[in-house]
């Protein structure tokens, strides 16, 4: 399924709930497993209904371990990434719970660019899986982070409304200037304060 891009006026309206009938209908439930294939193939972490161009409250999300294998187990550990399974969330309600944490980031309906910013290091999500489950998600590091991303998107809200926009960069500049260098180091290289 194509991404849509920044601009197209879908990616800044709240989308709208679904009911139960409608998630276990096929039509969602094979939408589900589309939305699965297009954040695979992308690659990404986590794809939101909004960002193929349908005003629902469906995030998917997986954090594959296979995306770790070029980066360092001390960055992994700095950015608190480890491997999720893949799952749907849907009609979902975040508390945000921890400190707040800046790292780069990037979206798929942004693509080629990056920057820094800031979300809280843990989250509560209250949510439908696709069998209309209720189920409640305790989540931290990058795990809350993607979360908080995806759920942004259901909002009409995207990571450039919340970047240290000083900060943006195409992807190329993140790797060859910025990939690698502690967060702080960064900040203080841009003058971010």
């Amino acid at each position: 399924m194509p991404i849509v891009q920044v601009g197209d006026p879908v990616l800044r309206r709240a989308a709208r709930e679904l009911s139960r009938e409608e998630v276990l209908s096929g039509e969602i439930q094979e939408l589900i497993a589309q939305m699965r294939e297009t954040m695979r193939a992308a690659p990404g972490v986590g794809l939101a209904a909004p960002q193929i161009g349908l005003p629902l409250r469906i995030a998917v999300i997986e954090d594959l371990a296979e995306y770790h294998k070029d980066i360092p187990p001390e960055r992994l550990a700095e950015l608190a990434r480890n491997p999720v399974p893949f799952h749907a969330i849907i009609n979902p309600k975040i508390v945000l719970t921890g400190e707040p944490i800046e790292f780069f980031e990037g979206c798929l309906s942004m693509a080629g660019f990056s920057a820094i910013v800031t979300r809280a290091s843990a989250v509560r999500v209250e949510c439908w899986n696709a069998q209309t489950e209720p189920v409640s998600i305790e989540a931290s590091g990058w795990y809350a982070r993607i979360l908080q991303h995806e759920i942004d998107h259901l909002n009409g809200t995207l990571y450039i409304d919340r970047m240290k926009s000083r900060s943006l960069s195409t992807i190329d500049n993140l790797i060859r200037h910025w990939k690698m260098k502690p967060i702080d180091q960064v900040k203080a290289e841009l003058e971010l304060g």
